[in-house]
C-alpha cells in the first residue's frame, strides 16, 4: 500500500531563512514555492523524498496553530506524509486497522514561479491513533520537479527520517502490522537502546528507544533526518567553507558507513549525513 515516503514537514519561523539555510545544506534550488491556509511553503525534491519547509503566514486559525507548535523553536519536524499508489485502497486499510482517516480530499498546488499545477488525494490519520506523530498519505497525480544542483558535493536524498518511543512494542505495532512497512531490523544495545528499522520505499522509517526512561510513554516524536550524500569528505568541506559548524566524520553503526552531524544552519533540526561505501563488484 505505501510505496514510500513522499515528504516530510518542517514548521519553521522564517521562511526566507530557511529556504537560505536548506539551500546551503542541500547544494540544491528549491523545486516549489506557494503561499496561502496561513502558510508560506518552500518544498526542495531529492531523489527520494521533498521536504516541504513551512512557515506560518498572517494571523488565522493554521498560523496560530503553527506558532502554538514551534513555541520558541526555530523549526521543528511537524508531520510525515507517505505516498500511496490507490489511496482508495489506502484509505480502506486506514479504516480497518482502526486508524480513523479524515475523507480523501482532491488538492491542488501552483508554483509562485514557474506556474505549474500539481494535484493529490490525500488523507490523514488521527493524530491521537498514531501515537502522536501527524501522518498524512497522499496519492500523486504527476511527480514533481526536482531540485537542481546549485553547489558540489550536493545531498542526494533522505537515508533515514528519525522517530524516538518509550513504547517499542506499540511503536512496531503501528509501522509493522497497521501502516504495513517491513520490519527490517530489531537490535538493542545497552549503550544506544533499541533500534527497529522499517523499510519505507528505498530509505528506512527508524524508531529508537532510548535507554533512558522518563518519557512520555504514549507519544512518539520526530526526532531527525539522516540524509544521504556520495562523497561525505567533500560535503562536510563545502559545508565548512559555507560558515556551518560540523563535526569529524566517523564511522557509523552499520558496517560500510561514514556519518557526520551538522550542528548548525538545519533550523534547528537534528541533521545527520551519511556516506555508504559502494557495494563490491562480483
Amino acid at each position: 500500500m505505501i510505496t514510500g515516503l513522499d515528504h516530510v514537514v518542517a514548521l519553521v519561523r522564517d521562511i526566507g531563512a530557511a529556504r537560505a539555510a536548506y539551500q546551503t545544506l542541500l547544494g540544491r534550488a528549491p523545486a516549489w514555492q506557494n503561499s496561502g491556509e496561513g502558510a508560506d511553503r518552500v518544498l526542495f525534491t531529492l531523489d527520494n523524498m521533498t521536504i516541504e519547509l513551512m512557515a506560518p503566514s498572517g494571523f488565522n486559525v493554521v498560523a496560530d496553530r503553527m506558532r502554538a507548535l514551534l513555541d520558541d523553536q526555530e523549526g521543528v519536524l511537524a508531520s510525515l506524509c507517505f505516498r500511496v499508489a490507490d489511496m482508495g485502497k489506502m484509505h480502506r486499510r486506514l479504516d480497518r486497522v482502526a486508524l480513523k482517516p479524515d475523507p480523501v480530499t482532491e488538492v491542488e498546488s501552483s508554483d509562485a514561479e514557474s506556474g505549474a499545477v500539481l494535484h493529490w488525494k490525500r488523507t490523514r490519520a488521527a493524530t491521537e491513533l498514531t501515537r502522536g506523530v501527524r501522518m498524512f498519505f497522499l496519492e500523486l497525480a504527476d511527480e514533481r520537479p526536482k531540485s537542481a544542483v546549485t553547489d558540489i558535493a550536493p545531498i542526494d536524498a533522505l537515508d533515514h527520517v528519525v522517530i524516538t518511543t518509550e513504547d517499542s512494542d506499540r511503536a512496531a505495532a503501528l509501522y509493522g502490522a497497521r501502516l504495513g512497512l517491513d520490519l527490517a531490523l530489531d537490535r538493542s544495545h545497552h549503550d544506544w537502546g533499541q533500534l527497529m528499522f522499517f523499510r519505507c520505499g528505498d530509505l528506512i522509517v527508524e524508531v529508537v528507544r532510548r535507554p533512558v526512561a522518563g518519557g512520555d510513554a504514549a507519544h512518539d516524536r520526530l526526532w531527525g533526518l539522516c540524509w544521504r550524500v556520495a562523497d561525505i569528505d567533500a560535503t562536510r568541506a563545502r559545508l565548512i567553507a559555507a560558515g556551518l559548524d560540523v563535526t569529524e566524520v566517523r564511522n557509523g553503526r552499520k558496517p560500510g558507513t561514514r556519518i557526520m552531524t551538522v550542528r548548525s544552519g538545519t533550523c534547528g533540526i537534528q541533521t545527520v549525513l551519511l556516506e555508504r561505501s559502494p557495494k563490491p563488484v562480483e
